[in-house]
């Protein structure tokens, strides 16, 4: 691996900078060892679960405004958004520990959200404005006994502001940066005797740039694909009684965005539109040692598209409705039932509307503090429409041998449901698929020193996936199987106003390949080898500032003009990031420097990616 003398010079800089001010003024830090994980439905802290999380703070949040929602989680030891840096029309695909797009559930507020009128039913992440998010708590590995379908390689939870401090407020968010891009939120919180709300409007324009690459010999420059987006965000919550809380939510968010005919194949017509509604209602009810918890959520989702001068238009509808209880046995036990039912339909304008249905029960038993030793264990009865009956589980053990030394591990299995376009399409559709099964293997070490000023964690994972669904010759069937193995490596340091994380994932593994129409050896758009190192100081009461570097190695994706497979070469990336506080804190300046040395790279082949860009803003709040 080479990195040349310019890129050497911009982080020694930026490191010996940090450095020599990093002893001004201690850090205000967050112990997330302490932080309860809402995500397991159970209430969890780290230090009593075995599974591996990575809990995104509020704090982590509050400076990445000069950021969206895929950059921040492209940052993510063993996660990879495919198209962060590329232009925002260009689908972005999120890949977990190796796994494809359509492996990870995404929650808000630890409710299920997707796309019902995707062809793959991913949540699209691009849907939601970062500076709506309290914190993100990412679960790794299979999470299908509490989350069902999809939940293969993790679960990402994305909790969003509430109402929580006293009175009124209002706060607000303005940025401008490069290809004239803007963003600009406007919101109104509240918390006021027993009822509270937080509510929000963001809106954001750009002009782009070319989302496909000019191939070599261009003489006619390609023309630029911009968007525009819009959402609101609305959360309430009142105390009913002592023992009794409900919280509705609403959620709409409209993107129109231009795009390319490919790799290398300029567009000036191709644009589509996204509409997506979410409403629900969240409701708890306490029995001292126990609480009843009902979760509904309605999402309806448009996808219409003019490609190549022809009309598309996908409409989609789920129905969520999760019940389940808590109860806790004692001080050191606690019991999680429940069941869920998600019935999804869909149409087009060329064919009929299709629906489906899944129902599933679920029980785990969490042990907790049991001298050294936690347990949780698990399993999961589902009932689909279709294809019948299948079973999940999960064994998780954790020992902390020393307050300083934990070591978990997890045995579980995992599966992903035949979408409505596989077995209902207009093409190679097939009512005979079974569910893709995956069994996976997980375990790693934590340590952590000096009250977790010094950490380190392991952790190596390996994932059978069986019966996975691809299209074949004559349309649809469970054929390939997928093997993926790897290992993350997170070290971090805090010493003073200095900060220091890093990590390191390593993935490989083989999968059916579209491309070729066979099994590879190798993941598409997914290396084998990434790391990163994110460095931060608070150089005075208002001032901070950060870096963040980023190696991505070498890779495979698809030419998908002459369908034959390419190499593409590893590239680095190097940002900078500061903020400065203005008015008892009512006010902060910010500014984000992305890819610094204006590195020419290749995210995915014939397409284009941002080179050096700016942007830059103000935030308040008025109370």
């Amino acid at each position: 691996m080479k990195i040349n003398n310019k890129l050497l010079i911009a982080m020694s800089a930026g490191i010996i900078q940090l450095g020599v001010i990093g002893t001004l003024r201690a850090q205000e830090t967050i112990d997330l060892n302490n932080v309860v994980i809402s995500a397991t439905k159970n209430d969890q802290k780290q230090s009593q679960t075995g599974k591996v999380v990575t809990i995104i703070g509020r704090d982590v949040l509050d400076r990445s405004q000069g950021k969206n929602l895929v950059e921040l989680l492209n940052e993510q030891a063993g996660l990879i958004v495919g198209g962060a840096t590329a232009n925002a029309g260009l689908n972005k695909s999120l890949f977990m520990r190796g796994a494809g797009s359509s492996y990870a559930v995404v929650l808000i507020d630890g409710i299920l959200v997707g796309n019902p009128a995707g062809s793959g039913s991913a949540f699209d992440l691009r849907m939601f404005s970062i500076d709506q998010i309290d914190h993100i708590e990412i679960l790794k590995g299979g999470q299908s006994t509490i989350y069902g379908s999809d939940a293969v390689a993790g679960v990402i939870n994305i909790v969003t502001k509430k109402g929580k401090d006293a009175g009124n407020s209002v706060y607000g968010v303005a940025s401008y940066g490069t290809y004239k891009t803007y963003k600009g939120t406007i919101g109104m919180s509240a918390n006021v005797d027993k009822f509270s709300y937080n509510i929000a409007y963001t809106q954001g324009k750009t002009d782009g740039f070319s989302e496909a690459a000019e191939p070599a010999g261009n003489t006619v420059p390609f023309e630029k694909d911009g968007n525009k987006t819009g959402a609101v965000n609305a959360n309430f919550s009142l105390q009913a009684t002592d023992n009794f809380s409900i919280s509705p939510f609403l959620r709409y968010f409209y993107g129109h965005y231009d795009f390319d005919g490919g790799g290398y194949k300029d567009n000036l017509t191709n644009n589509s539109k996204i509409k997506h509604f979410n409403g629900g209602i969240s409701s708890r009810y306490n029995f001292g040692t126990g609480k009843l918890n009902f979760n509904y959520s309605y999402e309806t989702s448009s996808v219409g598209a003019i490609t190549s001068g022809t009309s598309s238009l996908g409409e989609g509808k789920l129905h969520l409705v999760d019940l389940f209880y808590n109860q806790k046995l004692g001080s050191n036990i606690d019991v999680l039932v429940g069941l869920d039912n998600r019935a999804t339909s869909s149409k087009t304008n060329s064919g009929p509307s299709v629906s489906t249905n899944l129902f599933s029960t679920y029980a785990s038993v969490f042990a907790h503090d049991l001298s050294i030793f936690n347990l949780e264990i698990g399993g999961r009865y589902n009932k689909h429409k279709q294809y019948g009956e299948n079973y999940t589980y999960n064994i998780t053990p954790s020992i902390n041998v020393v307050k300083q030394v934990k070591l978990y591990g997890t045995i579980s299995t995992a599966f992903r449901t035949p979408t409505l376009e596989n077995l209902f399409g207009l093409y190679g559709a097939n009512l005979d698929l079974k569910p893709e099964n995956s069994k996976n293997y997980e375990a790693g070490v934590d340590f952590s020193f000096a009250e977790r000023k010094y950490a380190l964690r392991v952790a190596g994972f390996k994932r059978d996936l069986t019966n996975a669904i691809v299209y074949g010759n004559v349309g649809y069937i469970n054929q390939a199987r997928q093997k993926v193995k790897g290992f993350e490596a997170e070290p971090s340091v805090k010493f003073g106003a200095f900060s220091l994380n890093g990590y390191y994932a390593y993935v490989e593994g083989n999968e059916y390949n579209v491309v070729t129409n066979e099994v590879s050896d190798y993941l598409i758009r997914r290396p084998k080898h990434i790391f990163g190192i994110n460095a931060g100081v608070q150089a005075t009461k208002n001032l901070f500032l950060s870096s963040f570097f980023k190696y991505n190695g070498k890779r495979s994706d698809g030419n998908f003009n002459e369908f034959v497979i390419v190499d593409l070469p590893a590239y680095k990336l190097l940002n900078f990031y500061g903020e400065y506080i203005l008015v008892k804190k009512h006010v902060k300046l910010f500014a984000d420097f992305k890819n610094v040395l204006d590195e020419k790279y290749t995210e995915f082949y014939g397409y284009n990616s941002m080179g050096f860009n700016v942007n830059a803003g103000v935030s308040f709040t008025i109370k």
